[in-house]
């Protein structure tokens, strides 16, 4: 099994804890590139340990750091909530129970003024973590490769129309998962690939019938 530099020396980071700060950076960085940058206000929902001790490890500036876009070891993770009023981002802290996720759970809801975008993601230890949902719909990708996510009907042929064309394209596929809520309902694949998929790609993607809605995450370095 590879083992790679972040796994022997951890990560850098800004603050006393890894599943405190730099993993909620890393959760609010991810979920940032997952629902876009146009947002106006945003919901961060603390679960577990991250309502009740995330205060004193700064999880709350590092959730709101990484919605930013900062990373783990920005040291402008300090002043997030003075920086997000610069810019005009509103924001908000509570509680929720998110039933059998993870302590170190965070729900994190971007609003544009006209549509929202959710994300469930955990801080699992080493500054690692999970996405676990996108948009209600159960998923689980660690944001470690470049990571396509597709929205689509459960039907046949769609898994292999979308492998086709990364084929086509020679992007090599890591890992494949499919979930869904029920049987011919709604889908969601999420392929994790040894490259990240071009423009071009993902507009074929879009095109291929029965999928709804295409999400590509680069590699989160």
């Amino acid at each position: 099994m590879a083992v790679s530099l972040f796994d022997v020396v951890g990560p850098v980071m800004i603050g006393p804890s890894s599943s405190h700060t730099a993993g909620a950076a890393r959760l609010g960085n991810m979920a940032r590139r997952i629902c876009g940058h146009g947002f106006q206000k945003v919901e961060l929902l603390l679960h577990g340990s991250f309502a009740h001790t995330g205060k004193g490890h700064g999880t709350e500036k590092a959730l709101l750091g990484g919605v930013l876009g900062f990373k783990a070891s920005d040291e402008r993770i300090r002043d997030s909530f003075a920086l997000a009023e610069q810019q005009g981002v509103t924001f908000s802290f509570a509680e929720i129970d998110l039933g059998e996720q993870h302590p170190n759970s965070v729900k994190i809801i971007f609003h544009d003024g006209k549509t929202t975008c959710s994300i469930i993601g955990s801080s699992i230890g080493g500054g690692k973590i999970l996405i676990k949902e996108i948009d209600g719909m159960a998923l689980e990708f660690s944001g470690e490769y470049p990571t396509l996510i597709t929205r689509h009907h459960d039907e046949p042929g769609v898994v292999a129309k979308v492998s086709a064309i990364l084929s086509q394209y020679g992007v090599n596929i890591a890992f494949l998962k499919v979930f869904r809520q029920y049987r011919a309902g709604e889908a969601s694949m999420v392929i994790e690939t040894d490259q990240p998929v071009e423009p071009e790609i993902l507009a074929q993607l879009e095109a291929v019938e029965g999928i709804n809605r295409v999400i590509f995450v680069d590699l989160d370095e």
